[in-house]
């Protein structure tokens, strides 16, 4: 039986805090489209102190800021950029249109359809996450859409050069220098200075998320990716050192991040708290990681593969982390989870930044039912049939009249009547 050392903060609390989140983020958002632009202003100077005379940028701002870069940091987001537009084309290219015909006469065929317009949101307040760009903007464009706009807050009092040439970078046709609810609400609302969108994606703060999962049904969104959860399924092959370097590494992404040790192996999960101590002695960005540790950490311990595969399934969290002997078990038995991150080579960073895969993923156990951005979040896969002879449109008319009248429905019964007195072999 699994036997838990370590519990992060009580769910009644969490539910608190939740519920302070949706009661501001629902303000905000109907602000905003009841007052638009000024709403947008009034927010974005008091969350991020920023009131630009637009908060959309010109050509010759995103121009100052891949100028201010080193060429050796644009190389870098090349780099990255060629990944993840690679591993983004063969996911693309896995996407088929059919055309079949499945009994003589009728046929039937669907169409992979890019939607027409997206908003990316990269979170940029804290931490300037340039790898946003790519996985959103990078990864609609590969997809088809026509118009991708993206929006990230200011850094350091000013827009951050490094994002804005990763976004231009990507292919984003509109970039805006604004950040949190006031964003995602500008794109998916419609101001008088933003045509709105039709889908919005990315990553961001638990306001971020919430703000997402209020627009769902007005707009399309990609998943709602709030907080970085990690899950380290550790055994006796990994140590303490390697498996809290990759805890404290996602935990610093923010105070509320889920950071979990999954391990059969008591040792291990003994010898973590020490670590954990160690390193937040000589991390930079320890004042984050320690409250996340502290508050949101757990420390499982189990007694087998079996139980950690359906632990880990329970928990469903974001990124999974496995570091065991036999890392394709968990491949081959785990079903929820946002990516995996399979072996002692890799880890959550590469995926996060550099590797290929999108880092945009399902948290708060929404891996139960989706998986994290890629292509086929921006297509629409539209069915169409025609029927091409009077013999096929007869037939499937009979089976369709006896089939309405059944559930009722007169009028649908009559749509397939009238064609099979036309098409029928009884026709005049």
């Amino acid at each position: 039986m699994a036997i838990h050392l370590k519990t992060s903060k009580p769910q009644e609390i969490k539910a608190e805090i939740n519920a302070q989140v949706r009661d501001t983020v629902s303000a905000i958002l109907a602000d905003i489209g009841s007052r638009g632009d000024e709403a947008v202003r009034e927010y974005s100077a008091r969350f991020d102190k920023w009131s630009p005379a637009s908060f959309r940028l010109s050509q010759e701002e995103i121009d100052a800021c891949i100028a201010s870069l080193p060429e050796s940091t644009l190389d870098d987001i090349r780099f990255a950029q060629d990944q993840v537009r690679r591993f983004a084309q063969v996911q693309r290219d896995a996407l088929r249109d059919v055309e079949v015909e499945t009994l003589p006469g009728v046929v039937l065929g669907h169409k992979n359809l890019p939607v027409n317009s997206v908003g990316c949101y990269i979170p940029g307040g804290k931490y300037p996450l340039v790898a946003s760009a790519h996985m959103s903007v990078l990864t609609a464009k590969v997809a088809g859409v026509k118009r991708v706009i993206a929006a990230a807050p200011p850094f350091d009092g000013k827009p951050s050069a490094a994002i804005v040439a990763a976004m231009h970078m990507a292919g984003a046709d509109e970039i805006y220098c604004m950040g949190g609810v006031q964003a995602v609400a500008a794109m998916a609302l419609g101001t008088e200075a933003i045509a709105p969108v039709d889908m919005i994606v990315g990553p961001g703060n638990a306001f971020v998320a919430e703000a997402k999962r209020q627009l769902f049904g007005r707009v399309g969104i990609d998943l709602l990716a709030g907080p970085t959860e990690t899950l380290i399924i550790a055994d006796e092959t990994c140590d303490a050192e390697l498996a809290v370097a990759d805890l404290l590494g996602q935990a610093e992404h923010g105070p509320n991040s889920p950071a979990i040790l999954l391990t059969n192996c008591e040792a291990l999960a003994r010898a973590v708290p020490a670590e954990i101590e160690r390193q937040l002695g000589i991390l930079e960005t320890a004042a984050v990681a320690r409250v996340a540790w502290d508050e949101y950490g757990e420390i499982i311990l189990c007694d087998s593969y079996e139980e950690m595969v359906a632990e880990a399934d329970r928990i469903a969290s974001e990124h999974v982390q496995v570091m065991t002997r036999d890392p394709d078990y968990f491949l081959r038995n785990m079903t929820n989870y946002g990516a995996l991150f399979l072996g002692h080579r890799t880890n959550v960073a590469y995926g996060d930044k550099v590797i290929g895969t999108n880092h945009t993923l399902p948290t708060t156990k929404a891996a139960r039912y989706t998986g994290g951005l890629w292509v086929g979040k921006f297509i629409k896969t539209c069915t169409y049939q025609r029927v091409l002879t009077d013999e096929a449109s007869a037939l499937v008319g009979e089976y369709c009249s006896r089939l309405c009248a059944l559930e009722g429905f007169a009028g649908h019964k009559e749509q397939a009547d009238i064609r099979v007195r036309r098409y029928g072999k009884s026709k005049a």
